[in-house]
């Protein structure tokens, strides 16, 4: 592979200037198909055979509102009755005109929800298309036309629902765009060079934009949802600026040690580049294990992120190379020191090879406290009551607890089948007075039948909030025990659904398939290594190691939204449950990306060892040649990371926070402390590999020798030079 991939950078390099004509026919054809072609499908939310995935069904076909989307205007007055003349009539009123809107299928009555003390009123604004589908223009309509049609009138409206959280998403990137911010000043910093600034940055971000384009152009065909467009985004940029970073480094080495800049360009290919690929499949393969959780829109999500990750790939190997033709005047090193190993790192080494044991131990023990907390993580979903005070969807949540009671923010919708079509009334009513003779249960609307009598609709009011426990033994008591002993004997097939009990299966899918992903990611992740490094010992420490990042990163999560550590400084209150599908996006995504680090290091060891050194040489070497690098790029994947914990969606706020805390943990303890000694520790055995096993797996070249390559660089590793 090292000797194809120089090939490709020596042709790139060498005729920069078709190759960049050539680049941008292809961006630009690429641009025009996904304008004329492209489109984000409808979203893919299903639980496969979830009882709350049976009653979403039974509602699509029979009463479809409430199978779509939905916006909860909470209506009150601060003294009076909201049922007084001019607060009914600017309420019936503002509603005659939410209506009318586009995509509004039906509006409920807010007077058939009356809170006890007759100040607070409660509507439902349903929607024809699903929650997924709905714009934010669409929920900032809604919200601008019931605020005009109050004004003045001394009735106060919040609302909350899935059109109200469509409302309050932000149109402007500000996480993707603090991410770049950063990363220029990172790289400025690392590189004290604006070319090589340069050439990294447009390399990556061409390769975001090639990935964005191919979702646009793949979306239908492949139903990808819309949510993996942001997770492509998020990894594409923190890798990419990653992967370019690597070759742009290894390219100005290899002109600082004479090398003419085709030269340059076809070695760091074939190692850096090589180091790349590696990484990147890995990666690919961790997030498209997604496929195997079982839910469509996880595992097209990973889809969705592995294509991204496929296109940043592809641009360090083709863009960079074209950089380096067009740019080679002013990336040369104008001081060769500046590219060349680093004192300080260099030092770090041996500090840490004179005393392996005790480097892997004292970062053992950091990382184990920091996944401590993990033992406590709650899974579920956060609802608006963690919303910051000042949202609307907060307000509403707060005015309906007040004044219903907590369970009035959860309601179970029961779709009951009547398969002769009779909607039996003895037999409903039997149902309905058993659901309200159950504990936990505050109140139960009666049944009410769809149009052509097929089904019906039971409204259930829990005792207690979406979140606590309490909720979710409901949903299971009375799916085992009331409604089975309600329904027996009689043609009716009731099922508990409703969004409470649609995330409860979503949560339960999930917890399900866990294991199965882990062990699918982790083999095909050990598998990959060896391949890669042709040794048995190192893949499997290295599992090993990034499980226990993944482990860290669950209790930094846990220990600022569940313990309230530093939870303020995010405008979050504690005890937020973790959003169910987060631990496995996070083991997806951070598995992956701690490889790649991996790869980084262990690579240029490996390239030492396989030029001569002996163990501890080559980690020293290797070391004081990566680390800087290696630093540097975890700060600049965490930096876009956690950029993204500035969003206003806790969900967002988890994946930033968590993805860029663990990265920085992983580069700084695992990879430049743990690593070194344990690699010291093993000795010539860490690049063992049983001949049989040798035989069998593919062989991913990483060393890139000059002679494959065919450059002028020296093989042997330059003696350390100062910062």
């Amino acid at each position: 592979m090292s000797a194809f991939l120089a090939r490709i950078a020596h042709a790139l390099t060498h005729r920069w200037k078709r190759s960049l004509v050539a680049a941008i026919v292809v961006l630009i054809g690429l641009g025009a198909f996904a304008g004329a072609f492209g489109g984000m499908p409808a979203e893919d939310f299903k639980v496969p055979g979830a009882e709350s995935q049976k009653a979403l069904e039974l509602f699509s076909d029979h009463v479809p509102a409430l199978a779509g989307a939905e916006a909860n205007p909470v209506f009150s007055t601060p003294s009076g009755s909201i049922t007084d003349p001019a607060n009914r009539r600017a309420i019936t009123s503002a509603l005659a005109k939410a209506s009318e809107l586009p995509k509004v299928a039906e509006v409920g009555d807010p007077f058939a929800q009356v809170s006890p003390n007759g100040r607070v009123a409660l509507a439902d604004v349903r929607y024809t298309d699903q929650a997924f589908d709905i714009e934010p223009e669409d929920g900032r309509t809604l919200q601008s036309t019931l605020d005009r049609a109050l004004e003045g009138t001394g009735v106060q409206m919040e609302m909350r629902g899935s059109v109200a959280d469509a409302a309050s998403e932000q149109d402007a990137p500000v996480g993707e765009l603090i991410g770049v911010a950063l990363a220029i000043i990172l790289l400025t910093l690392l590189f004290r060079s604006g070319a090589a600034m340069a050439a990294t940055l447009i390399g990556a971000l061409i390769g975001v934009m090639v990935g964005q384009l191919a979702l646009q152009i793949l979306a239908q065909p492949l139903g990808l949802p819309e949510f993996a467009t942001t997770i492509a985004m998020m990894l594409g940029l923190g890798a990419g600026i990653d992967y370019a970073l690597l070759v742009i480094a290894r390219y100005r080495e290899q002109e600082a040690a004479g090398d003419t800049p085709h030269e340059a360009s076809a070695k760091a290919a074939a190692t850096s580049g090589a180091s790349v690929v590696a990484a990147g499949l890995i990666v690919m393969v961790a997030i498209a294990g997604l496929l195997s959780v079982g839910i469509p829109m996880i595992g097209k999500m990973g889809i969705g992120a592995a294509i991204g990750v496929a296109a940043v790939v592809v641009s360090s190997l083709t863009i960079l190379p074209i950089m380096a033709g067009a740019l080679s005047r002013w990336l040369r090193p104008k001081k060769p020191e500046h590219v060349q190993a680093s004192a300080a790192f260099g030092r770090w080494a041996e500090i840490i090879t004179r005393r392996p044991w005790a480097a892997i131990v004292a970062g053992g023990v950091i990382m184990l406290a920091l996944a401590r907390p993990v033992a406590g993580m709650p899974l579920g979903q956060p609802d608006d009551g963690n919303q910051p005070a000042s949202k609307t969807q907060r307000k509403a949540y707060d005015t309906v607890s007040a004044a219903f009671g907590p369970g009035a923010n959860g309601p179970f919708l029961i779709a009951v089948r009547t398969p002769d079509g009779s909607g039996d009334k003895a037999a409903l009513q039997s149902l309905v007075t058993a659901l309200r003779d159950t504990d936990g249960v505050a109140s139960v609307s009666p049944a009410m039948p769809s149009n052509d009598g097929a089904m019906a609709t039971i409204s259930l009011i829990p005792d207690t909030s979406p979140q606590e426990e309490a909720t979710g033994d409901l949903v299971h008591h009375l799916r085992r025990d009331v409604i089975p002993a309600a329904t027996e004997g009689t043609h009716l097939q009731a099922y508990v659904g409703g969004v409470t009990a649609t995330f409860l299966d979503f949560s339960e899918k999930v917890a399900s398939r866990l294991p199965l992903f882990i062990a699918l990611v982790v083999g095909l992740s050990v598998l990959l290594l060896m391949a890669a490094f042709r040794s048995l010992w190192i893949p499997l420490a290295s599992a090993v190691l990034n499980v226990l990042s993944v482990l860290a990163a669950y209790g930094l999560v846990t220990l600022v939204f569940q313990d309230g550590v530093g939870a303020g400084l995010l405008g979050v209150d504690s005890g937020v449950p973790v959003v169910s599908f987060i631990p496995v996006m996070l083991f997806a995504i951070l598995f992956g990306l701690s490889m790649d680090y991996n790869v980084f290091l262990l690579s240029r060891i490996r390239e030492a060892h396989q030029n001569g050194d002996r163990p501890r040489s080559a980690v020293i070497h290797g070391v004081s040649r990566i680390g800087k690098i290696v630093l540097f790029a975890g700060l600049i994947m965490a930096s876009v990371f956690l950029a993204f914990a500035a969003m206003p969606d806790v969900t967002a706020k988890m994946m930033g926070l968590g993805l860029g805390l663990a990265i920085l943990l992983d580069v700084v303890v695992v990879r430049l402390l743990i690593v070194p000694g344990m690699v010291t520790l093993m000795g010539e055995r860490a690049w063992w590999m049983p001949r049989w096993l040798d035989r069998v797996l593919p062989n991913i070249s990483l060393d890139g020798h000059e002679e494959v390559v065919g450059t002028s660089a020296t093989s042997g590793t330059p003696a350390f030079q100062e910062d």
